[in-house]
């Protein structure tokens, strides 16, 4: 349990810092973070409210979609709401956001390879999946649906709600999409904590 409460904060703190890298790319974000950056331009910046704290509270919305779903949370969901806004916002008060091309671009594929290392660290950890996970299977628990199509609906309703109220889409979201889920695959095995089996 220590190891796994371990690799759980250290996958959050570095999907946090995933996230931040990200956004100071300002070359496209990933599907929910466009959502994100859409609320907190339209309605969260203008009433003082930070992204990292945006992140946080759609976090608790999403998981407020579990009850109907029957989802139950874990250690990491919870710990997955509370943490990684928290982490996002030190990381845009300490990377600037005045850069050139190339290092925002260094920025953006630095932040996708690290997004699918935090991610298979801390689903690797087997203490609950984020929110968002968590409504993904929730939907295809209750309805049956394939994952892909789920999944893939998810993503293309927060792009066009997060597009729509001003997020940033561009070719770092296309880049995250086409990226992030062999980066996952290749780093949850890694990370995954199996239970010690006995003779």
């Amino acid at each position: 349990m220590t190891r796994r409460l371990i690799q759980l904060f250290a996958g959050l703190v570095l999907y946090g810092l995933s996230i931040a890298l990200i956004v100071r790319a300002d070359l496209g974000l990933d599907p929910w973070d466009v959502l994100n950056q859409g609320v907190f331009e339209r309605f969260a910046g203008p009433a003082g409210i930070s992204f990292g704290l945006v992140v946080n509270l759609i976090g608790m919305a999403v998981l407020l979609l579990w009850i109907p779903l029957r989802q139950k949370p874990g250690i990491g969901t919870v710990a997955n709401v509370l943490v990684i806004g928290t982490v996002a916002n030190f990381g845009l008060d300490w990377i600037p956001s005045d850069l050139g091309l190339p290092l925002r671009a260094s920025l953006l594929i630095g932040g996708i390879v690290l997004n699918g290392v935090a991610s298979g660290a801390y689903i690797g950890a087997g203490l609950g999946p984020g929110p968002r996970d968590g409504l993904m299977t929730g939907i295809v628990a209750r309805t049956g649906w394939p994952v892909k199509w789920v999944r893939t609906s998810i993503e293309l309703a927060v792009i066009a709600v997060g597009w729509l109220l001003g997020g940033s889409v561009g070719l770092g979201t296309v880049l995250y999409a086409l990226t992030i889920g062999p980066l996952v695959h290749v780093f949850l095995p890694m990370f995954t904590i199996r239970p010690k089996t006995t003779d």
